[in-house]
């Protein structure tokens, strides 16, 4: 699509900031107004259509993808969005430690661990670890904790969440950069651990080179969101 606008401003309403083209409100996918929740987001929203050169690069706008989403589908799906969160906590992929080389082992337990202990002591929730790839049924007083937490999110909150746990496979990590225990840039290495020693062993293709750098893309603009969020 050409760029059909020159002017991108933001407005404070009553219900949150909006950010219009032109002076024609902004709409998400499904026609809704993309009202955000703070000044800085929608700043940072506005940034990214005002970046957009002769063609609009939807890609390129990862935080307006992610606002869009909390207003099209979450705020309509909040149940459905949190049981399908909740469900990989039920496989985290903290909990499944090598069973095949110790040194693999030893990195995750020293990654992971500490996830493990701060995610039973923030929320009661704790996880049962296992090594090697058969399941693991997790308690159900957790699952049931970590779906009170979720509940208790906003609409923007719970997309970055959702967003974060499939991209990671790990609610943990997910909620432990929520919470700011942890960076951007530490969620992609704790999420690649086992990823990262196989390419010291065995080098990477590109295909899998590429797939990385979209995962590192995703926690890196999903973290952003969040910060913007927490300003």
């Amino acid at each position: 699509m050409k760029r059909f606008y020159t002017a991108v401003t933001v407005t404070d309403e009553s219900d949150g900031f909006s950010v219009a083209l032109d002076g024609k409100p902004l709409r998400t996918p499904q026609k809704h107004r993309l009202m955000l929740p703070n000044i800085r987001l929608a700043e940072a929203v506005a940034a990214e259509w005002q970046a957009q050169a002769e063609t609009i690069q939807p890609h390129q706008m990862p935080l307006t993808r992610l606002a869009s989403t909390a207003i099209d589908r979450v705020a309509a799906l909040r149940e459905p969005v949190i049981e399908e969160t909740v469900g990989y906590a039920g496989s985290d992929l903290v909990c499944y430690r090598a069973d095949t080389s110790a040194e693999l082992a030893a990195r995750e337990a020293a990654g992971w661990q500490p996830l493990i202990d701060w995610l039973m002591l923030r929320y009661d929730a704790p996880l049962i670890v296992t090594a090697g790839i058969l399941p693991v049924t997790q308690p159900a007083a957790t699952l049931d904790a970590l779906r009170g937490v979720l509940r208790r999110l906003d609409d923007f909150r719970l997309t970055a969440v959702a967003v974060l746990t499939a991209t990671c496979g790990s609610l943990a990590l997910a909620l432990a950069l929520l919470d700011g225990r942890i960076t951007a840039h530490e969620t992609y290495a704790l999420a690649m651990i086992d990823e990262s020693f196989q390419v010291e062993r065995w080098g990477e293709d590109a295909e899998a080179a590429h797939r990385r750098r979209n995962i590192a893309a995703e926690i890196d603009d999903t973290g952003r969101f969040l910060a913007l969020l927490a300003s």
